[in-house]
């Protein structure tokens, strides 16, 4: 048993013995294998670079060529353009030569003239001198002399000229000028007619009898001072049969009273809580009625984008009366006049519109805020934030300020076409005097004129003049004076017409 398992040790031992030198041999051949692969690629790997490289330096040397070639050939036509440029300068060079011989020449020439004309010149000078000198000695006048009589000759010719041709220039002017206008203002008027409501300061209130004068009165007069306190109003109870009067500078306050008091004695209860009752419940009234009057007075008009409370100012100008014509009344006429007008003259409608209907809004509260009603009214829209064109219209449709627009013009021209048609307004008769005499001052005061008389209500003044002092054509020049100083002196409705007038009357006797 132990030399068995000896035997197996020995045989292990043996076997391994041998797998090893086997293992070895075979991984030997494997290394000389693999050394023998190697050394193959790296002989194919070096043969392949040799090839490569061959063939890279035959393409630098063509590339190299080709580029040689063309430097070459870009050197050649550098010279060629050089060559060119450097025979059209020296062509250049010799054409400015010549130029500049010319050019000495003609100065040369030009020198000998002016020698030649310098010389003609004094020749000339001694001509004149001897010419002036022989004219003197014939007509025994200097020169000095001659050229003042000739100058004052001349200056009369040009003045009756120049007179001529103003007086041929304003006639043709005005025959257009008046023949244009009275087209416009024709269609204007035809296409508008507004209705004109003739107010006062004061207001009847019918009573149904005398009785009632003294329930308004009431115990110790307490009824009529509670009227008189709320509404701010003079009430006037006289020996008039059956009426009271009611008398207020405030047009507002005045409508409320009256119809307060009519409310009052138609209910027939009259003490003082039923007066304030009636009293607040009317103006309430009248409030809604200002402002329904400037929303009818904006889409009669058809103004939008009003300020609210320019449609307030607007409706109570409905209550507000100049020369007896109706304010509001007057505006929307001004409105549709001026949007007529510019129209016709291709001007902006909406802004001659919007200015004619806001133009006298300052009339609204004037008797609330110190100043002209153009001021105030331009204030307004200013702080409304109406544009600067509507705003210059409201300043200068009086002439206050100096007009920035064609729109400003028409509606101051519009203002004065409803304000004097016939009818339209009121002149006290104090004012129309005062307008006269004026007029007929300021003919006065231009020196020549012999007598002066205002005729047709103030719109023509007639003006005779001396004939000894005044020649036909001084007489245009008159006419012309006196109307600038009418128009910088006088404030006047529509337009004045001056007529100058000349005349020589030769008197004799039969004996």
């Amino acid at each position: 048993m132990p030399n068995t398992v000896l035997i197996i040790a020995a045989a292990l031992l043996v076997g391994i013995g041998v797998g090893y030198f086997i293992r070895k041999i075979s991984a030997e051949a494997k290394i000389s294998s693999a050394e023998t692969a190697a050394k193959r690629i790296v002989e194919e790997a070096n043969q392949e670079a040799h090839a490569l490289k061959r063939e890279k330096e035959l393409e630098a040397k063509e590339e190299a060529h080709r580029l040689r070639n063309e430097l070459e050939k870009e050197s050649k036509e550098r010279r060629s353009e050089l060559q060119r440029m450097e025979r059209r300068l020296l062509q250049k060079e010799e054409s400015f030569d010549r130029k500049i011989s010319n050019i000495e020449r003609k100065e040369e020439e030009i020198r000998s003239k002016e020698e030649e004309n310098r010389r003609t010149e004094e020749k000339l000078q001694q001509l004149h001198q001897d010419q002036l000198a022989e004219l003197e000695k014939i007509s025994n006048m200097t020169s000095d002399e001659a050229k003042d009589l000739l100058m004052q000759r001349v200056r009369e010719d040009i003045d009756h000229e120049i007179t001529m041709m103003v007086r041929d220039m304003e006639n043709q002017a005005k025959e257009e000028a008046d023949k244009k206008a009275r087209e416009i203002v024709t269609l204007a008027i035809q296409r508008c007619a507004a209705d004109h409501v003739t107010e006062s300061t004061v207001s009847v209130v019918s009573l149904p009898n005398d009785e009632m004068k003294g329930r308004i009165i009431g115990r110790e007069g307490r009824n009529i001072r509670a009227l008189e306190t709320l509404t701010g109003i003079d009430l006037i109870i006289d020996d008039t049969p059956e009426a009271v009067i009611v008398s207020g500078f405030d047009p507002i306050r005045r409508e409320v009273a009256r119809i307060a008091l009519e409310k009052l004695v138609s209910d027939g209860r009259i003490h003082p809580a039923r007066i304030e009752e009636i009293v607040e419940k009317t103006r309430k009234e009248i409030d809604a009625q200002i402002k329904e009057e400037g929303e009818r007075a904006a889409f009669e008009t058809k103004i939008h984008g009003l300020h609210p409370e320019l449609i307030t100012l607007l409706g109570k100008l409905r209550y507000r009366t100049s020369y007896g014509q109706n304010v509001l009344q007057h505006s929307i006429e001004v409105s549709h006049l001026a949007g007529i007008m510019a129209s016709e003259l291709g001007l902006d409608i909406n802004l001659s519109k919007r200015a004619g209907l806001l133009h006298d809004i300052g009339k609204a509260i004037d008797h609330e805020t110190e100043g002209s009603h153009v001021q105030i009214g331009a204030d307004l829209a200013k702080k409304y934030k109406e544009s600067p064109a509507v705003i210059n219209a409201i300043g200068a449709h009086h002439g206050d300020i100096d007009f920035h627009t064609m729109e400003a013009v028409l509606i101051q021209s519009a203002d004065a076409i409803s304000a004097v048609r016939p009818g339209a307004r009121r002149e006290t008769l104090e004012a129309y005097i005062k307008r006269l005499e004026k007029l007929e001052n300021i003919a006065d005061s231009f020196e020549g004129v012999d007598k002066a008389y205002a005729i047709h209500a103030g719109r023509e003044i007639r003006i005779m003049v001396k004939p000894d002092r005044i020649d036909d054509y001084s007489s245009i020049k008159v006419a012309r004076e006196i109307v600038k100083k009418v128009e910088n002196e006088l404030e006047y409705p529509g337009q004045i017409k001056v007529t100058v007038i000349r005349e020589t009357r030769a008197v004799d006797y039969a004996k």
